[in-house]
């Protein structure tokens, strides 16, 4: 099936407008390594002139086109944007699957999802004015109190590539429902859908300025962004490391920043499992988007009781697993994003082995796909908790082992990392789940599944994982600041001074 990308400039001030330094970057397929088309690549002239776009829009007409404007208004863009992703969710997905890797299926639930995510931001938008001027409660009634929330400025949203626009959208849908202006910087290894959010955004007559998208390479568009002194702050989905850069780079001007960052999350099951329920979820929380997930459950921590006999499950249930190109119907499993990260993986797998550990099942190419980044399902066994592959996040479809014999034990393995994203606990006895639950160190917690999410539940973590909360109220709450509002309604002079007119 042969897709044809659009060629897209950068989207600035509400229309397309070439770099400014005329680069570009190829779009190479994953599953073909062939380029398919470009992207352009922005610089720090080009955030320049994105940001003054954002500031304009924020003060065109005194405000009252979109910062002040109310959330009503903008909940009807928001919908408009909502309605016309739906109206393109074929090609959408399509892109998104040459793009980035991700099955076909895959990419289409996504798509509906960033729908659903600009619905739910539009009625929250519209939620926003009831809401305004809140009562506060004061101990003296000379005085009453009220809060405003108002959109916190300009704002610059850092996204990565497993769920380009997915990600992007988590960002983008709160940021305008709350009112400010956005400049989006995907990632260059996976831009081709957010720049069509652009064109829709023209479609639905967005006002110029309120979103802007920059693509291009992170030193010279991510970073130039994080600094900028006009930017009022920055969200960014990423690695642990980068968010650590963006966070000192955002402090030297003390501006917020909310962070999602890597994981290495556990999941912990026990022997009183439906043995093939159990695996499915297993695979599942590790190998969905091709195992490319901050959240994925990558370190099993399985009974000793049920280990041998589980595992062998988990090999049956991956040999059923469909790898191939993303488009091709049926696909489970595509090719990781690029060279850069096919050859980190292996050298995780290869790393894992030469420190001890087992390579039960995959571990290498699929032998039926010579061209393409893909990596096998891979379950590596014999792990001790130094290894590089228990510590660090792989970003590919690599699950590592573990046994345990106590409650007390698994809790100490789940709990044994520097992250905590993600987590989650398989049992039938619920009162046990329970327990799990408070022990996690994760913001995030499964029980009896993993991976699932919704936009109405908060999502963000703890530890190296970053912080913040996106989707929910809580994503809303990102993107506005708290004004206190307080009055004098006495008649009364105030009294603490003595007043002239009586001496």
């Amino acid at each position: 099936m042969s897709i044809s990308i659009p060629n897209r400039q950068l989207f600035i001030d509400g229309d397309w407008k070439a770099p400014v330094l005329s680069r570009r970057i190829p779009i190479i397929n994953p599953s073909t390594q062939q380029i398919i088309g470009e992207i352009p690549a922005a610089t720090k002239e080009d955030v320049d002139l994105a940001v003054a776009a954002a500031k304009a829009a924020l003060s065109r007409n005194k405000g009252a086109d979109w910062a002040s404007a109310s959330g009503a208004v903008r909940a009807r863009y928001l919908r408009a944007i909502a309605a016309k992703v739906t109206e393109k969710k074929p090609e959408l997905a399509k892109f998104e699957a040459v793009d980035c890797g991700k099955p076909l299926d895959e990419a289409a639930w996504d798509i509906d999802d960033v729908a659903g995510c600009f619905e739910f931001y539009a009625d929250l938008a519209e939620k926003l004015d009831s809401k305004q001027k809140a009562p506060v409660s004061l101990p003296m009634d000379t005085f009453k109190s009220y809060v405003l929330k108002e959109p916190i400025g300009v704002v610059g949203l850092i996204t990565p590539w497993n769920y380009p626009l997915l990600m992007a959208t988590w960002k983008v849908a709160p940021a305008l429902a709350a009112g400010c202006a956005a400049i989006l910087k995907p990632s260059e290894l996976a831009s081709v859908t957010c720049l069509e959010l652009g064109e829709i955004c023209k479609e639905v007559g967005l006002p110029p300025g309120v979103l802007n998208i920059l693509t291009g390479l992170g030193p010279e568009a991510g970073a130039p962004l994080a600094v900028h002194p006009d930017v009022d702050k920055i969200a960014f989905t990423g690695s642990s490391a980068t968010g650590s850069k963006i966070m000192a780079a955002a402090a030297q001007l003390v501006k917020p920043v909310s962070l999602e960052l890597g994981g290495k999350s556990p999941i912990i099951v026990f022997e009183d499992v439906d043995l093939d329920k159990a695996a499915e979820w297993t695979i599942f929380g590790c190998f969905w988007t091709n195992g490319q997930i901050c959240s994925a459950t990558s370190r099993l921590i399985v009974h000793e009781s049920i280990a041998t006999e589980f595992l062998n499950r988990i090999a049956k249930w991956i040999k059923k697993i469909k790898i191939s190109d993303p488009l091709e119907e049926g696909c489970r499993l595509g090719p990781v994003v690029s060279e850069a990260q096919y050859e980190k993986v292996l050298k995780f797998i290869s790393n894992a082995k030469s420190e001890g550990a087992t390579i039960f099942t995959g571990g290498s190419r699929p032998e039926h796909l010579k061209k393409g980044f893909f990596v096998e399902p891979t379950v590596i066994t014999d792990v001790t908790t130094p290894m590089q592959i228990w510590r660090e996040e792989v970003f590919g479809p690599v699950l590592c082992v573990k046994t345990f014999s106590t409650e007390e034990e698994a809790i100490d393995l789940a709990n044994d990392t520097v992250y905590g994203l993600g987590s989650a606990v398989i049992s039938n006895d619920l009162e046990r789940c329970e327990r799990i639950t408070k022990a996690f160190k994760a913001g995030i917690v499964w029980i009896n599944c993993s991976q699932p999410c919704f936009t109405q539940a908060p999502w963000g973590g703890i530890k190296r994982s970053g912080f913040g909360r996106e989707l929910g109220e809580w994503g809303l709450d990102n993107y506005l600041s708290v004004k206190q509002v307080t009055q004098y309604i006495s008649d009364e002079p105030w009294g603490w001074y003595q007043s002239p007119s009586k001496l």
